[in-house]
């Protein structure tokens, strides 16, 4: 599903649209028109996203990313393209690489495929892709952590869609926040107690939605329990146990909490006033792009457009006193 979600959780449904590095010209030209799929998708221009990703794929064929071709078959299905969506479905299951069951079975944008007798095949392409990957897995633990997964993920969906209909400040969007914030709690209970006991897992014990599920938790923690984690997440980094991406974003979640500035640009800002959104506090603006490919991030100009922003350096440099100003604010507020 290609969602757009509030500043707090975009940056985790991004982490892995965006975690590639893009050093050949065809592979920039494939992000930047994802990028621009991606983008008319947010403006419900769904048939223009569908062909917009058609056209990265000419660039790249069949070295696309299953992600886009996930993303691409929401759009042609939103847009009424149910052969076209199918087709991008059967180009990621067949081929054996989707296995996320849980997510595909409950994804809005894929409601209107439910009906086509292509659909039961899909499904069942995918659980036996899943049976085939988790067949040495703790499946235990995979059956726990997909719990996990679908409630971190179930209620935050929703988000995008209360704003937009009730408003940041509505009863309706304090109500999802209070839900969320109970599932937060007992989510925590169960990943710490898994770390404590077994250590931050890999994708060869618990899968890759597993995994993925121990950081989105860690993530949404509060800042000492972030803090907390973080070292025996580097060490997970280390060990093959987690991604750098994902470990790049919770350092700068922890940086920013303590006051500090954020050194990957992974986490975005917007001032209440103007709605301007904007690059939080960043070390070192001059080489942030060579740290983020150093851990697999796409490049800041690219990821910023999601926030309708164009990364300019110098310019940032000359707003960083009025950026680090309003995250002092925040602080003292």
């Amino acid at each position: 599903m290609i969602r757009t979600t509030s500043l707090l959780s975009a940056l985790i449904f991004l982490c892995f649209f965006w975690a590639r590095r893009a050093h050949a010209q065809s592979e920039q030209a494939y992000d930047s028109l994802v990028t621009q799929a991606f983008k008319l998708y947010e403006s419900k221009e769904y048939k223009a996203s569908a062909e917009k990703f058609a056209e990265a794929f000419v660039v790249l064929g069949a070295k696309s990313y299953m992600e886009d071709r996930y993303n691409a078959a929401c759009s042609w299905a939103l847009a009424g393209g149910t052969d076209a969506a199918f087709n991008q479905l059967f180009k990621i299951t067949q081929s054996g690489q989707y296995t996320n069951l849980e997510h595909i079975s409950s994804d809005p944008d894929l409601h209107s495929l439910h009906q086509d007798k292509r659909w039961k095949k899909i499904i069942q392409q995918v659980t036996k892709n899943k049976e085939k990957e988790e067949a040495h897995y703790d499946k235990t633990l995979v059956a726990m952590l997909d719990s996990v997964y679908r409630e971190d993920q179930g209620h935050r969906i929703r988000i995008n869609e209360i704003q937009e209909k009730y408003g940041w400040k509505s009863p309706q969007m304090d109500s999802i926040w209070k839900v969320i914030g109970v599932a937060d709690s007992i989510n925590l209970i169960k990943i710490k107690h898994l770390i404590d006991t077994r250590g931050w897992l890999g994708a060869d014990v618990v899968g890759r939605n597993g995994n993925s599920t121990i950081f989105l938790v860690i993530q949404h923690a509060d800042q000492k329990t972030q803090e907390q984690y973080l070292p025996v997440m580097r060490d997970a980094v280390a060990k093959g146990n987690a991604l750098p991406a994902n470990l790049a974003l919770l350092e700068d979640r922890v940086a920013l909490g303590q006051g500090k500035k954020q050194i990957y640009g992974s986490q975005i800002g917007m001032f209440a006033e103007t709605g301007e959104s904007y690059v939080l506090p960043l070390e070192d603006p001059d080489n942030v792009e060579k740290r983020r490919a150093a851990v697999g991030l796409n490049k800041l100009a690219d990821y910023v457009k999601y926030w309708g922003l164009t990364w300019n350096v110098e310019e940032y440099k000359l707003n960083l006193p009025r950026y680090e100003e309003q995250q002092k604010k925040f602080h003292r507020d």
